[in-house]
């Protein structure tokens, strides 16, 4: 087999993943995604493992060695990270990524914007007390 066929599955992979970090808002697929992108690197690795031992006639194989690194670190980070998100939903009620933002520093999750600065907070104050000088 030529090393261009898995050596474009990967990079198909990859893209894909890529695109599934980038787009997606939720946070479980985000996960997902990046698990893509590790499997590409994976088959990768692998491929070319397998490519230079032909040609160097070695049996080090240390691109597979590697990949079994990769997995046992993906899986770890995949567990960290679904513990993570799980942990979140059970506190705010959804795992969305751009309504996790109000636990940033300046959000307000009742604001509209995400952002509640002092200068809409004292012009809706200033609002109420006009309402209630006129009543």
């Amino acid at each position: 087999m030529h090393l261009a066929y898995p050596a474009v599955l990967s990079a198909l992979l990859f893209c894909t993943g890529l695109y599934g970090v980038l787009a997606r808002r939720n946070a479980i697929l985000v996960l997902m995604s990046v698990e893509l992108m590790l499997n590409a690197v994976n088959l990768n690795l692998v491929a070319f493992d397998v490519w230079l031992s032909r040609t160097a006639e070695e049996t080090l194989h240390s691109g597979q060695a590697l990949t079994l690194f990769t997995i046992a670190i993906a899986a770890a980070e995949i567990g960290i990270g679904l513990a993570i998100v799980l942990a979140v939903y059970r506190n705010r009620g959804t795992s969305d990524i751009d309504k996790l933002r109000d636990t940033a520093e300046g959000h307000d999750p009742d604001h509209p914007d995400g952002d509640a600065t002092d200068s809409d907070a004292s012009a809706t104050k200033a609002a109420a007390e006009k309402a209630e000088a006129t009543a």
